[in-house]
């Protein structure tokens, strides 16, 4: 069975997020990988002094096929520097993953899709 690590910012560490209604659509973005016949997990990250250290042992639990890095990483300009240093942190620590980015969390599936 294939397996995919979705990484993701913690939706309650983010002021005025719906922290419950965002966590509610990335189980049900979970429920849709088991469909398609995907073992998947989420890794959900506050944005702290154990940021990377969370991303870290997240990456090295299992070996994964494809690591999708959601759009709360990836697109708030002034998160650049750590989306750098997630990407370079799945480079060292899952280097046999391939890396996939999803619109939001609701097409994750699509996302890993592409890659496996």
């Amino acid at each position: 069975m294939s397996s995919t690590l979705i990484l993701g910012i913690d939706p309650h560490s983010v002021p005025g997020m719906d922290g419950d209604g965002v966590r509610a659509a990335l189980d049900r973005e979970l429920a849709r990988f088991a469909e398609h016949g995907i073992e998947a997990s989420i890794t959900l990250i506050t944005l702290d002094e154990t940021a990377e250290s969370t991303v870290v042992a997240a990456l090295t639990e299992r070996a994964w096929d494809v690591v999708v890095i959601g759009g709360g990483i990836r697109k708030p300009e002034p998160l650049l520097v750590f989306f750098e240093l997630v990407v370079n942190l799945v480079r060292r620590h899952a280097p046999g993953a391939a890396i996939a980015f999803n619109t939001s969390g609701g097409d994750s599936v699509e996302a890993a899709r592409r890659r496996l």
